[in-house]
């Protein structure tokens, strides 16, 4: 392990954690990723020796037979499965957020039926906010949720789940009639309904299909799915929390930790870049020496560097400041925001590095010049960590008179 994004202030349980996954990446998830990836083949060896450490679990109170370790612990595990293949720590994050959700919003029989099998990895989540026609505008979801009787049936269709096909839980959010038609905003007439379902895809039970996986540039290996619902009909006790109207309250909660596994994943990329870019240009010579001595490989070396080491910065700080019960939304924003964007860079100025080679299926930054994109939209654009960002700052920094 090099010099470069180092955590301080790490309790010795952290280290052992965070060490013991960095060495399940090294020999577990590096030498076979670009393989798996290429093949786009589901890394079940993978996830199932991520299940034998207890990962799943990493967040869930020791009550429910988690670990319960904090965000920080999560998000330094994330940036290192990321650095050895970004999809597995997309397979863990909707997970995650699924079972955070739970723990902040759900009730005492919700926690007590999902959390322990979430726990051990035997039941796998998956979260379901966006539309085909709908993008980050959440507010304009819909898919519909109506009562009858004790039950709601579910109409609508969803795009973009990771993990639609393996897993077997989905937060799905829909819009529902809270009995106020005139003056409810958008936003208070949301409810999140626990969806169980088996993997697979088809009709995976009645009013529920799952098609095909999406086909993507990169991120591949994990399952992108629709999610179609017609007509399914979900118990009262699996609304989230037991009440409707709170949905996009507890949807944002959960995207809020989400940017903060997304900028550990931009971190665990850029990370690996960097890695890979130094490494080679020690090896490889033009003029006479190798192209580590030239000065404009030098200062690309430097640039990178200091990203790496910015984004991991930003990242943590993150993390901590939700660790410690505080509003976080503008700095998992701008840690998102930077993270994604700059390692959007360093990879790019690692495929520089590696000349002709970096287009080749047969190097390693091949496969991260086309992951990398998918961090600079998914849990919210660029754009729209911005406007958080900015909407935040004329709050904090508002004139007075």
């Amino acid at each position: 392990m090099g010099r470069l994004a180092q955590t301080e202030g790490l309790t010795d349980i952290q280290r052992e954690i965070v060490s013991t996954v960095r060495d399940f990446v090294d020999k577990e998830i590096i030498p076979v990723a670009t393989d798996l990836e290429h093949r786009d083949e589901y890394p079940t060896r993978i996830v199932e020796g991520l299940k034998e450490l207890g990962i799943f679990g990493l967040m869930i109170p020791e009550e429910y037979g988690g670990l319960g370790e904090s965000l920080l612990t999560y998000a330094l595990c994330v940036e290192e499965i990321a650095r050895g293949w970004m999809s597995v720590s997309g397979i863990i994050n909707t997970h995650f957020i699924v079972a955070y959700m739970l723990k902040q919003h759900g009730t005492d029989e919700q926690k007590e039926y999902f959390l322990p099998r979430m726990a051990a990895g035997e039941v796998r989540g998956a979260f379901s906010m966006s539309e085909p026609g709908l993008g980050s505008d959440v507010s304009a979801i819909t898919t519909k949720g109506v009562r009858d009787g004790d039950e709601y049936v579910l109409t609508g269709q969803k795009m973009w789940l990771t993990n639609g096909g393996t897993s077997s839980l989905v937060a799905v959010l829909c819009r529902t009639d809270e009995g106020h038609p005139d003056g409810t905003a958008p936003h208070r007439s949301m409810t999140t309904f626990l969806v169980e379902k088996e993997p697979g895809f088809g009709e995976v039970k009645p009013g529920l299909t799952i098609p095909g996986k999406i086909d993507k540039m990169g991120y591949k290996g994990v399952d992108t799915t629709e999610l179609i619902l017609d007509g399914l009909r979900v118990p009262e006790n699996r609304v989230l929390g037991g009440a409707t109207g709170r949905g996009f309250y507890q949807m944002m909660d959960g995207v809020e930790v989400g940017r903060v596994n997304v900028a550990a994943r931009g971190c665990g990329v850029a990370q690996r870049a960097f890695e890979l870019g130094v490494s080679y240009a020690q090896q490889r010579h033009t003029f006479g020496k190798p192209i580590a001595q030239h000065q404009a490989i030098q200062f690309k070396l430097a640039e990178m560097a200091t990203k790496v080491e910015a984004a991991h910065a930003l990242m943590v700080g993150a993390a901590r400041k939700k660790d410690s019960g505080q509003r976080n939304d503008l700095e998992a924003g701008m840690a998102k925001y930077l993270a994604s964007e700059y390692c959007k860079e360093v990879v790019e100025d690692a495929f520089r590095i590696h000349g002709g080679y970096g287009f080749s299926k047969e190097y390693e930054i091949e496969r991260l010049y086309r992951e990398a994109p998918m961090l600079l939209i998914g849990e919210g654009t660029a754009e729209i960590q911005k406007m958080i960002v900015g909407r935040r700052l004329l709050e904090e920094y508002k004139i007075q008179g």
